[in-house]
């Protein structure tokens, strides 16, 4: 749908649809064993370098920091596509753009020039954030001192994604006796930072997620001190329509996985398919798919034309889509009977990460109060 918008973005899309089908889809399963089955990093690691030779990484940088220089409905575009197939991938390429607009909302031209023209593979590409997080609502973020030239950091962060692979890391901290917090540049490989294992979460697993802990680590201040909630509002504003984005694509592989099946499935002499209590439950999963696809196109237009309230039509229709995708994503588990719950097919597995995206920048119940809030003034 947002290719009839934007003829530009025909090409993206047969590269990032071919991409999906031949270097994703193949390996699914293997990538979503963990934690049941060891976490298979070279396979893990080789999708990684794959989206970074295409240039997925930086598809919303500007030229100069070597990025493609698109905007949001490229972006959603891209999502869309990858989630489905394999969401995790989503998470990947959605948690580098994060970063890169905290980063260029700050206006920290030094650091985008340090990271990303001389990136020399994937894992100095990618830059983790804390994805799932608010930090404004966090109670416990870690503490950033002065010390002379650059600043050090201590204390705990949670979730943290792509941290296991990552060398950079953009990293919200309280400046002490300073009001609000601010964003910070560390690497992560650096004296002081102590990484966990991989987090059991509930989906998304190959896009694996760490807490981190910080023992008076060299940092590097992204912008102004204390002004760290307004670069994050900013670029979440924009990236919520990157979240919808990720379950309208859920909901189409749902929904794809859903009528192959029934149409292969047979009962009482005849396929599935052709009783009318599943046609109706297709029926309103595709509705639902597709009103997902309009909220996310329109959205992007939007975004893209500057409209009025556009940051709030952004956040309003994402969690208008989080909603559909649970409901999409249920009537996909049981259209397919007991195998919607078996590995063996996509559907237990879309369920899960679907739940998992509607966490995406803070928790959608603490989203709907923030919007409210903001609507009665």
């Amino acid at each position: 749908m947002l290719t009839a918008l934007n003829n530009d973005l025909k090409p993206f899309e047969d590269l990032i649809t071919k991409f999906s089908r031949e270097e994703l889809k193949p390996h699914v399963e293997v990538r979503d064993r963990y934690p049941f089955g060891d976490l298979d990093d070279d396979v893990i690691e080789a999708g990684f370098r794959k989206i970074y030779d295409l240039g997925f990484l930086g598809i919303m940088l500007p030229e100069k920091y070597a990025g493609i220089g698109q905007g949001i409905s490229a972006m959603c575009m891209m999502l869309g596509h990858v989630a489905e197939v394999d969401a995790s991938y989503s998470l990947i390429i959605f948690t580098s753009a994060m970063s890169q607009q905290v980063i260029l909302n700050a206006d920290a031209d030094e650091i985008a020039e340090k990271i990303y023209p001389k990136a020399k593979d994937a894992k100095e590409y990618l830059v983790a954030f804390p994805s799932f997080t608010d930090p404004g609502e966090s109670k416990e973020l870690p503490t950033a001192s002065f010390s002379g030239k650059d600043y050090t950091l201590t204390g705990k962060l949670d979730y943290l994604v792509l941290g296991s692979f990552s060398k950079w890391a953009v990293i919200p901290a309280r400046v002490a006796g300073r009001q609000g917090y601010s964003f910070f540049l560390a690497d992560l490989n650096g004296k002081g930072v102590t990484k966990s294992d991989p987090i059991f979460s509930l989906g998304l697993h190959a896009c694996p997620i760490i807490d981190i802990s910080l023992s008076s680590v060299s940092a590097r201040i992204i912008g102004e001190e204390g002004k760290g909630e307004r670069y994050f509002e900013t670029a979440s504003k924009i990236m919520h329509a990157a979240a919808a984005a990720i379950n309208a694509g859920i909901m189409r592989g749902s929904l794809k996985e859903a009528v192959e099946y029934t149409k292969e499935r047979e009962q009482g002499g005849r396929p599935v398919i052709n009783w009318s209590e599943v046609r109706m439950l297709l029926a309103n999963m595709a509705i639902k798919s597709k009103a997902a696809e309009l909220c996310v196109t329109q959205t992007c237009k939007a975004i893209d034309e500057n409209l009025k309230d556009w940051g709030r039509t952004s956040i309003a229709s994402t969690l208008h889509v989080h909603d559909l995708a649970c409901e999409v994503v249920t009537d996909g588990v049981q259209l397919l009977g007991g195998n919607g719950y078996m590995k063996d097919y996509g559907q237990e597995k879309r369920y899960r990460d679907a739940r998992q995206v509607m966490a995406l920048l803070g928790l959608a119940p603490l989203k709907k109060l923030a919007l409210i809030k903001e609507i009665a003034g």
